[in-house]
C-alpha cells in the first residue's frame, strides 16, 4: 500500500458522532493519525474527513448517514469509522459509495488507511462479524492485557508510535503497553473508558454483537490516564463502558471499580469522578456505599431500568420490577439522601399493554429520578425482539413517547425544586459574566442532566469546585449561590493563583 508524498499536506477532520465512548475513540484515533504525521483540522479542505459514526438505534443511524453525505458533497474523500461501519461494513459500503469503510481492526493502522484514501486508492470493506466470538466465553479466561486492535481502544506497544508530539498521552512506564490518546476538547471534564463490550443479551440491543465481549482496561492504565488527564486540565472524570458494574469480573475481582474509584478520585488535579452505565441487576451494596460515601466521587447513580413492568423487562431479558427498583432507589438514598439519579426507558416495546405503560408511569412519579431519558421502541437488525409477536404501530409509540415524555419534564422539575435549599458542590464549567458562573452539580452529568447557574463567584475561574446552595429552579436547571471554593483549579500542581 503506497503512501502520499512526505512533501504532500496531510489533513484530516475527525467527525465524533455518538456517545463518550465514542468520544474516546476518536481521541485514540487523534493520537495515532497526530503520531504519524497527520494534521487535525476543522478546515473543510481537509484531505480526508473521518467520521467516528453511531450505529445504536435508527436515529443515531440516520445521523451518521447524513453526516457522512455532507462531508462528500464538498467532493472531498470521506471514511467512515466507529459502530455504524463496524456494524454494517460492506453493506454500507455498498450503499455509499461516497465513503470508504474501516473496521475497528484498521485503528491501529489508521494513518496507512487514510494515507491510501488521500492518494485515491480504495479496499474492499470488511464482511460484518459477530465480535463476542473473539474472546472466550468465560470472563475469567479472556486476556488481561489490552488487545492489539478492535473497540476496546486501539492500544499497542509504545515501540510501534513515533516520537509523539505535545498533548499525546505517552506511555505510563516501561513495562505498560502505550494507550494513545490526543484531548479534542478543552473542557474541564473528560471521559475516562474502563471497559468495552457488554456480555449481557438484552433482546432489543445489538451492541454487544458489534463491540465484542465485556473487557476490562487495567486499574493502573486507568489511574496513569487519569493523570495524564489531570495533567491536561481536566477536573472531572467521566467513567464510561457499556456496563461499569460489570468491570473487573474478566480481571477476578469483581470488586475492583470499588478500589478504583478512591485512587482516582486521589489523584492530584482530579475534583470529582463520576460513574456512568450502570446495570441495576449488577450493583452490590458495597459498590453503593463507595459511590455514595467517597470524598471525590460524585454520588450519581446512572441506572439502566428500561422500563418497570416486570413482564416487559423479562421480555426485554432484562432484570427487575417496579418494586425492586423502588427498593434499589431506597437503599441508595439510605447511603446518600441527596444522590442524584438518572435513568433511560424504552416505551412501545412488542407487547407493551396500556396496563405496563401505566405501571412505568406510577414507577416514575414515585421514583424521583433527577433525570429521566425516553425513547421510543424501533427494530433493530440482528436482535431477538425484531421477532417478537405484539409490535406496536409506530404512531401509537410516538404517542406514548410523547405522554410519557411530557410526564418525565414535569417529575424532573418537581425534582429539581425539591433540591432548593440543598447545598452541594459544583464544578465551574463555563464565565457568563459578573461573578455568574454556568456549572454542574454532583447529580448533573456532563450533556444529559441539566447544569446549575451559580452566583457569587467574583473570585473563581472555570474548574474550581465551589460549594454552592441552591435557591431556585427552572425545568432541570438550578440557580444556586456560591458559599465557599472547596478545590481551586490547578491548586494541587502548584498553579493556581
Amino acid at each position: 500500500m503506497s503512501s502520499r508524498p512526505a512533501s504532500a499536506p496531510r489533513t484530516v477532520n475527525l467527525v465524533t458522532l455518538g456517545c463518550a465512548r465514542n468520544e474516546v475513540d476518536s481521541e485514540e484515533l487523534a493520537a495515532r493519525l497526530t503520531a504519524s504525521g497527520w494534521e487535525l483540522t476543522e478546515d473543510g479542505e481537509a484531505s480526508v474527513v473521518l467520521v467516528n459514526t453511531c450505529g445504536f438505534i435508527q436515529a443515531a443511524k440516520q445521523e451518521s448517514i447524513d453526516e457522512l453525505l455532507d462531508a462528500a458533497s464538498g467532493g472531498g474523500k470521506v471514511v467512515a469509522a466507529g459502530c455504524l461501519a463496524e456494524r454494517y461494513g460492506a453493506e454500507l459500503a455498498e450503499a455509499m459509495p461516497e465513503a470508504q469503510v474501516v473496521s475497528f481492526d484498521d485503528y491501529t493502522g489508521i494513518a496507512a488507511r487514510l494515507d491510501a484514501v488521500a492518494a485515491g486508492q480504495r479496499w474492499d470493506a470488511h464482511q460484518p462479524r459477530d465480535r463476542r466470538r473473539l474472546l472466550p466465553l468465560a470472563p475469567a479466561d479472556r486476556p488481561t492485557a489490552r488487545p492489539a486492535a478492535g473497540a476496546a481502544g486501539a492500544a499497542g506497544a509504545a515501540g510501534d508510535i513515533p516520537d509523539l508530539p505535545p498533548g499525546v498521552a505517552p506511555p505510563s512506564g516501561p513495562s505498560v503497553p502505550l494507550v494513545l490518546r490526543r484531548r479534542l476538547g478543552t473542557g474541564v471534564t473528560a471521559p475516562l473508558k474502563i471497559a468495552s463490550g457488554c456480555d449481557r443479551r438484552c433482546s432489543f440491543c445489538a451492541i454487544p454483537s458489534f463491540r465484542g465481549a465485556f473487557l476490562s482496561r487495567p486499574a493502573g492504565d486507568l489511574v496513569a490516564e487519569a493523570q495524564w488527564l489531570a495533567g491536561q486540565g481536566v477536573r472531572e472524570l467521566v467513567l464510561v463502558s457499556e456496563n461499569s458494574t460489570s468491570y473487573g469480573k474478566d480481571l477476578g475481582n469483581l470488586r475492583l471499580l470499588e478500589e478504583l474509584l478512591p485512587e482516582l478520585a486521589a489523584v492530584p488535579g482530579i475534583a470529582a469522578v463520576r460513574v456512568s452505565y450502570l446495570q441495576p441487576a449488577e450493583l452490590r451494596p458495597g459498590l453503593i456505599d463507595v459511590l455514595a460515601a467517597t470524598p471525590g466521587v460524585a454520588p450519581y447513580f446512572d441506572l439502566s431500568f428500561q422500563h418497570a413492568s416486570g413482564r416487559v423487562l423479562r421480555a426485554m431479558r432484562r432484570f427487575g420490577d417496579e418494586q425492586r427498583f423502588g427498593e434499589l432507589l431506597d437503599r441508595i438514598r439510605a447511603a446518600c439522601p441527596q444522590a442524584g439519579v438518572r435513568s433511560n426507558f424504552i416505551v412501545g416495546f412488542p407487547g407493551e399493554t396500556e396496563d405496563d405503560l401505566h405501571t412505568l408511569e406510577q414507577f416514575l412519579e414515585d421514583a424521583r429520578l433527577d433525570a429521566i431519558g425516553v425513547f421510543g421502541y424501533s427494530d433493530e437488525d440482528a436482535t431477538e425482539a425484531a421477532s417478537l409477536p405484539g409490535k406496536t404501530d409506530p404512531a401509537e409509540v410516538a404517542r406514548r413517547v410523547e405522554e410519557v415524555t411530557a410526564l418525565a419534564d414535569e417529575l424532573m422539575a418537581q425534582r429539581s425544586a425539591d433540591r432548593i435549599g440543598e447545598t452541594t458542590d459544583v464544578l465551574l464549567e463555563r464565565r457568563l459574566g459578573s461573578g455568574r458562573f454556568e456549572g454542574r452539580a454532583a447529580h448533573q452529568a456532563p450533556e444529559v442532566d441539566g447544569t446549575t447557574t451559580v452566583r457569587g463567584c467574583g473570585g473563581n475561574q472555570v474548574g474550581d469546585m465551589v460549594r454552592a446552595k441552591f435557591t431556585g429552579a427552572e425545568g432541570a436547571d438550578l440557580v444556586a449561590e456560591a458559599v465557599e471554593t472547596v478545590s481551586a483549579a490547578g491548586a494541587e500542581q502548584g498553579l493556581a493563583p
